[in-house]
């Protein structure tokens, strides 16, 4: 056995979905760099069902503070429980300080991340970050897998979600529907704010068009984006609302996952469901409005990146400042029905 088959390495892992997603890059290169290792995700419960579709990960251990929450006594029991687990390495992904207290209450030896909020004291490998060498957001992760490095690994691998047949078919059932047709699954709602929300309009006449072809359109997303999903059927005609069915508010995370895994093609916002859907190999139109694809695109072949070229883009506001939503409002329909088909034939042409 080498030295690095013995690496038992902890990931203090990000508390977004799309960042857990690309989270799974780094997991890839460490299992290149350590042949053999196991790997820990310390982070929040609900970011269990996308660890539990990443066979890189061996467990998934439950960070139960509060996001925001600095919780000094408590990180530093949970550090000191965890030093039974006798973890050779720590990559802390989050930039906070008070990430990093857990892996080094933990007495864990080697403890790798990049620089930020006063906390190279707490970490024997500090990385200072040139942004312009690393400008995407999985090259920063993907590098802490190793050596440190003036430039971001050559090749890091796309992450790839793994559903299973049971979970995927229990989970159709749960919602009644069959996937004989083709799916076009929309993602309409976006956590970061209205900036990022391609109209309702704009969705119904792209949905609309997919119908009038004969497929079926499924809504995902959370409770939250209830309101923008019954929009977007409500401007559909009273035929075409037949073929439409909006599951927010009403999947867990694990069950958007197995579904979306069905769908043909996805249409969706810049949001953590846009990974997933990248993750699980799907043709994605991604919609960028007040954000930009430069620091965290989808991370697969078959995406395309529709945004305006507008001066005011991008502003990375939540809402528009200017109130015209121009990014969003002029990226018309044709461009997102356009992508799907172009990507939807070269798909099956492979």
């Amino acid at each position: 056995m080498t030295q690095n088959s013995q690496e038992n390495i902890l990931v203090i892992g990000p508390a977004w979905v799309g960042d857990m997603v690309m989270a799974q890059s780094l997991f890839m290169c460490l299992k290149q760099e350590y042949p053999g290792c196991r790997i820990a995700v310390l982070a929040p419960d609900w970011t269990r069902p996308l660890l539990d579709r990443m066979p890189e990960v061996e467990k998934g251990l439950s960070l139960e503070l509060g996001h925001g929450d600095l919780g000094l006594g408590n990180r530093r029991a949970l550090g000191k429980s965890l030093r039974g687990e006798q973890f050779t390495r720590a990559i802390i992904l989050p930039n906070s300080f008070k990430s990093a207290l857990i892996p080094f209450h933990a007495g864990i030896v080697n403890r790798v991340a990049w620089r930020g909020e006063w906390r190279n004291i707490l970490l024997s490998d500090c990385r200072r970050l040139d942004k312009n060498a690393y400008p995407l957001m999985v090259q920063r992760f993907a590098a802490l897998a190793f050596p440190a490095s003036d430039h971001p690994p050559a090749a890091i691998p796309e992450p790839k979600l793994h559903t299973d047949r049971v979970s995927v078919e229990k989970a159709l059932r749960s919602f009644d529907l069959d996937g004989k047709n083709r799916i076009l699954a929309i993602c309409p709602g976006a956590e970061f704010g209205e900036a990022k929300q391609w109209p309702a309009a704009h969705f119904a006449t792209a949905c609309s068009k997919k119908i009038d072809e004969g497929w079926k359109v499924w809504i995902f997303g959370s409770k939250k984006d209830t309101e923008v999903a019954e929009e977007v059927i409500r401007l559909l005609s009273p035929e075409h609302r037949l073929s439409c069915v909006s599951l927010t508010g009403m999947t867990s995370l694990a069950q958007a996952i197995d579904l979306l895994s069905v769908a043909d093609a996805v249409i969706s916002n810049d949001s953590g469901l846009m990974h997933i859907a990248a993750a699980l190999d799907k043709p994605v139109v991604a919609l960028y409005g007040s954000t930009s694809p430069d620091f965290t695109p989808p991370l697969n072949s078959k995406s395309k990146l529709l945004f305006t070229d507008i001066d005011c883009r991008p502003c990375f506001k939540r809402e528009c400042p200017l109130g015209h939503k121009k990014c969003l409002t002029e990226l018309e329909p044709v461009l997102a029905i356009r992508a799907i088909d172009e990507l939807t034939v070269s798909n099956s042409s492979h």
